[in-house]
């Protein structure tokens, strides 16, 4: 069994930064290709970053590129979202997932997913 567990969502006014954590256990991941994801109401969930364990791939949204990066410590097992100028239209539920070695931004490929952490931007 995979377990994965975000945290760090909140409110935060636009212009600030936020930094969401996704700790996973279960099995080692090594393999795994380790993406966030969001949803906003009444919107499909939507890719927003990936990126291997090994750090050798890494693809962003356009709409988060300059703003959002990726980062892990391997030894905890914790991937790592920061989140800077961020924009009322970032408000959305944020999904941690981990998938398959060629998974890219189609949530399908994606086998396991966090229970979600809400990020609220105020204007």
């Amino acid at each position: 069994q995979v377990q994965l567990v975000e945290s760090g969502g909140g409110l935060v006014q636009a212009g600030g930064s936020l930094r969401l954590s996704c700790a996973a256990s279960g099995r080692t991941f090594s393999t795994f290709v380790m993406a966030w994801f969001r949803q906003a109401p009444g919107k499909e969930r939507e890719f927003v970053l990936r990126t291997t364990w090994s750090g050798g791939s890494t693809s962003y949204a356009d709409s988060v590129k300059g703003r959002f990066t990726i980062s892990r410590d391997n030894a905890k097992n914790t991937v790592y979202l920061q989140m800077n100028s961020l924009k009322p239209e970032d408000t959305a539920v944020y999904y941690c997932a981990a998938g398959r070695p060629n998974a890219r931004t189609g949530p399908g490929a994606y086998d396991y997913w966090g229970q979600g952490t809400q990020v609220t931007v105020s204007s």
